[in-house]
């Protein structure tokens, strides 16, 4: 299985960076995975909906250009469909089983993932209704795909 990780923003916490670099290594015998960051859009707090939407835009333009052809686009949205983790270990062992090995799973900037870009993805995926910084949301999104690769191998881990 291949996965990539496209991800707004750069990420500057050490600790995120150790903990991230943690679950990277942990996973490089079970998996090809790799993140990519691609540059937020400075802006200012309190804008209006119309210059919210040409942020995303533009972080958006610079996702895809990293977006394979033929690969399975998982996008990390508030609204998305949630699961348990063992829900979501079966959710990638079904994409398996059907030939599905190239995963891309897209983290937005601070104020999400544009539209146009959410509709291409087939599985949106809510972790919470609660709100995580997306430079966090790396680090669980890691932890989760280490679980569900223990899940679907049977060995401990998940409980």
């Amino acid at each position: 299985m291949r996965i990539t990780i496209i991800a707004v923003g750069k990420l500057k916490e050490k600790y995120l960076k150790q903990g991230i670099g943690e679950y990277m290594k942990r996973l490089q015998p079970m998996t090809k995975l790799e993140i990519i960051e691609v540059a937020d859009e400075p802006h200012s707090e309190g804008l209006s909906e119309h210059a919210a939407e040409q942020i995303k835009l533009k972080e958006a333009q610079r996702i895809q250009r990293h977006i394979r052809a033929n690969t399975y686009l998982i996008a990390l949205d508030i609204h998305g469909k949630s699961y348990s983790s063992e829900q979501l270990a079966q959710c990638f062992a079904d994409l398996m089983n059907t030939g599905k090995s190239d995963i891309t799973m897209l983290i937005g900037g601070s104020l999400g993932i544009n539209k146009n870009l959410l509709n291409r993805c087939q599985l949106k995926l809510s972790f919470s209704k609660l709100t995580f910084p997306h430079q966090l949301m790396r680090l669980i999104l890691l932890e989760q795909i280490y679980r569900v690769f223990k899940i679907n191998r049977g060995e401990p881990y998940h409980k």
